[in-house]
């Protein structure tokens, strides 16, 4: 007979913002198809990986993407709670990133029940964006730098 072993829970509580929150009617899409990537992003979304490091070091990371832990998201992302990033807000629209798609369904799911009505998911994650060979754009700074380093 063999034992399953479970991974530790986090020990960090998550917090709750101050004033009740109210979802949004969902009249809106809530993801994004990976084709529409670039689109999505020249209409205003954010790009938000959630991904490890280890798998942003693994797999490639998301130019010009807010990278998050993911364990962290849900707070960084939602407004009025401790560690709410100074862009988190109700307004906010973010689109977030999973490897693929998965946790970043689950986290737009829950950002929507906390007030923030414009966030969604990348269908498919970051796989579906490395099938169909798109990533995000890279500032003209990020370009100097990569040509000022040789392969």
């Amino acid at each position: 007979m063999t034992t399953a072993t479970l991974a530790p829970v986090s020990s960090s509580a998550t917090t709750l913002p101050a004033a009740p929150i109210q979802a949004p009617a969902l009249d809106t899409a809530l993801s994004v198809p990976a084709r529409d990537f670039r689109a999505a992003l020249d209409a205003g979304l954010r790009a938000v990986d959630i991904r490890t490091q280890a798998q942003r070091s693994a797999d490639g990371a998301v130019h010009g993407a807010l990278a998050l832990d993911p364990l962290d998201a849900l707070e960084r992302l939602t407004p009025g709670t401790a560690s709410a990033l100074r862009a988190a807000s109700a307004d906010a629209r973010w689109l977030l990133i999973s490897d693929d798609g998965d946790d970043a369904e689950w986290l737009a799911w829950h950002l929507r029940a906390r007030g923030v009505a414009g966030a969604v998911f990348l269908a498919g994650g970051h796989d579906a964006l490395r099938r169909r060979g798109l990533n995000g754009p890279l500032s003209v700074g990020e370009l100097a730098m990569v040509a000022d380093h040789p392969q």
